[in-house]
C-alpha cells in the first residue's frame, strides 16, 4: 500500500529543486492513489516508482554564432520520460525560463495527456533556454541546426516525435527538419507541426483552440447547456487563444478578455471577426508580447498590469502559461458567477484555484484533456506521413472533434461523484493513467 505524503516526499528528496514537477506528479497521484492501492498487480509492479521516473532524461550543449560572429551558448534537453503506449510525443520549448524541472512535468503532462487521446503515442517534452525573440532569422536558423544536430541522435517516427511549443513555430519547425534531413537523408514523419508543403496537416496550428472548444461544447451539453451567448475569458493572443477564439464564435460563444505580460483587454462586441482574428495573428508573428495595441486598434478597454479573471463571464479558458489563475483569481470569477472553467493552457490553474473551483462545484476540466487537440492532431500528422497521404480540413476536423468527444466520454466514465458533480480532473486523471499503467504491466519491465 502507499502513502501518498510519504511517496512525495521521497520524489522530492530525489529531484530538488523542481517544484513545477513534483506539484504536477501530486496532482495526478491525488486522484489515483486508491486506485492503485485497490489493484495488487500496479503495486507488484512498482507503477508509482516506474512512472514517475523519465525512462532517460537527455542534456547536451548548444553552440551556435550571432550576427557579431561571437560563440554563443545554451543548454539543450530531451525528456524521454514514458513510451508504454506509442513512440515519445511532446513539444519542444524555446524560451529563458525553460528548466530540467519545467521540462519534466511537462512530460509527465503528456503522458497521461497523449493517453487520453486514445492514440498510440508516449509523453515527452524538450526544449532549450535559448529565446528566439530578439534574434534575428539567420540566427534562429543557426540554433536550430546546432539544436538538432545533437537532438536528431535520439529521434525517429517510431522512437521519438518532437513537435512546436512555446517560441517553436513553424518556422523553427522547418529549419530542424531541414537539419534533420541534412544528416539523416530521411523523409519521414519525425516531426509534427510542419508546414503543409513538407508533410503538416490540415488545422494543426488551430487544432489545441478548436479541441479545447469541442471539449467545452461537450461539457456543456453534459449540464444541459449550451455555447450559444456565453460570455468567455480568454488569456494569452497566441496559437491557442486564436484558434480557441475562432471556434468559439462559429459556436454563437462571445470573447470578451485576450491579455499578455503588459494586462489585458476587454472588447464588449467579442474578438469575432476576420479582422480581429488575423490581428491576433499579427501581434504574435511580429514576436510582440503586449496586447495594447489590439485596445487602440479595436476600441478596447485596456486593463494594464493585472489578468482578466476580475472580469464577469460565464466561462475562463487560462491558454497563455502554467499557474497563470491563482486561488485568488478562482475566487475572483466563482464571486463574478462563472459557470465553467477549462484548463487550456498546461497546468494553467495552481492546485489552490483547482481545489475552489470543486470545493464550489464548478464543472471544470484540467489541461491534460481540455488542451489535448493539438497533440491529438499532431498524432494525426504522424499517421499521415506513415501512409504518405494527406486528409482533407474536414477529415481532420472530423477526426479531432471525434477524439475530443471520447476524453470527455472518459472524463465523466472516471470523474462522476456520488453527488453528481463531474470531477473533471479526477476521471482524466484516473482515465489516462489506468490506460498506461495497463500497459506497463502487460509489458513486464
Amino acid at each position: 500500500m502507499y502513502d501518498l505524503n510519504s511517496f512525495i516526499d521521497e520524489l522530492e528528496r530525489k529531484n530538488p529543486a523542481q517544484p513545477e514537477f513534483i506539484e504536477s506528479v501530486r496532482e495526478v497521484l491525488q486522484s489515483v492513489i486508491d486506485t492503485v492501492n485497490d489493484n495488487p498487480l500496479y503495486i507488484r509492479n512498482r507503477i508509482l516508482e516506474r512512472i514517475t521516473e523519465p525512462d532517460r532524461v537527455i542534456s547536451f550543449k548548444v553552440e551556435w554564432e550571432n550576427d557579431d560572429h561571437e560563440i554563443c551558448v545554451n543548454k539543450g534537453y530531451r525528456v524521454q520520460f514514458n513510451n508504454a503506449i506509442g513512440p515519445y510525443k511532446g513539444g519542444l520549448r524555446f524560451h529563458s525560463s525553460v528548466t530540467l524541472g519545467t521540462l519534466k512535468f511537462l512530460a509527465f503532462e503528456q503522458i497521461f495527456k497523449n493517453s487520453l487521446t486514445g492514440l498510440p503515442m508516449g509523453g515527452g517534452k524538450g526544449g532549450s533556454d535559448f529565446s528566439p525573440k530578439g534574434k534575428s532569422d539567420d540566427e534562429i536558423l543557426r540554433f536550430c541546426r546546432s539544436f538538432m544536430t545533437e537532438l536528431q541522435k535520439y529521434l525517429g517516427p517510431d522512437t521519438d516525435v518532437p513537435a512546436g511549443d512555446i517560441g517553436v513555430g513553424g518556422r523553427e519547425i522547418g529549419y530542424l527538419y531541414g537539419q534533420y534531413k541534412k544528416i539523416r537523408g530521411e523523409n519521414t514523419g519525425v516531426l509534427t507541426g510542419k508546414a503543409l508543403e513538407f508533410g503538416g496537416s490540415l488545422i494543426r496550428p488551430e487544432a489545441t483552440g478548436f479541441g479545447t472548444m469541442y471539449f467545452a461544447n461537450e461539457m456543456l451539453k453534459a449540464h444541459g447547456d449550451s455555447m450559444e451567448g456565453k460570455k468567455i475569458a480568454l488569456s494569452g493572443f497566441g496559437n491557442v487563444a486564436w484558434g480557441a477564439a475562432m471556434k468559439a464564435a462559429e459556436m454563437g460563444a462571445k470573447v470578451i478578455t485576450l491579455s499578455g505580460p503588459d494586462g489585458y483587454i476587454i472588447d464588449e462586441k467579442g474578438v469575432n471577426t476576420p479582422e480581429k482574428l488575423n490581428y491576433m495573428l499579427y501581434l504574435r508573428n511580429t514576436n510582440n508580447d503586449v496586447i495594447e495595441p489590439y485596445a487602440r486598434k479595436f476600441g478596447a478597454t485596456f486593463v494594464k498590469g493585472r489578468k482578466p479573471w476580475e472580469v464577469p463571464v460565464d466561462m475562463a479558458f487560462p491558454c497563455a502559461i502554467q499557474n497563470e489563475l491563482s486561488g485568488e483569481d478562482a475566487r475572483a470569477l466563482i464571486s463574478n458567477g462563472v459557470k465553467y472553467v477549462v484548463e487550456t493552457s498546461n497546468m494553467g490553474l495552481t492546485r489552490d484555484a483547482f481545489e475552489e473551483f470543486i470545493n464550489a462545484r464548478i464543472p471544470t476540466a484540467p489541461g491534460k484533456a481540455a488542451n489535448a487537440g493539438g497533440v491529438a492532431v499532431s498524432g494525426l500528422e504522424m499517421s499521415q506521413n506513415a501512409m504518405h497521404i494527406r486528409w482533407s480540413e474536414k477529415e481532420v476536423d472530423d477526426r479531432l472533434k471525434g477524439i475530443m468527444e471520447g476524453i470527455h466520454h472518459s472524463c465523466i466514465s472516471e470523474g462522476r461523484e456520488e453527488d453528481g458533480y463531474i470531477n473533471y480532473q479526477k476521471g482524466a486523471n484516473i482515465s489516462g493513467f489506468k490506460k498506461v499503467a495497463d500497459a506497463m504491466c502487460q509489458l513486464g519491465y
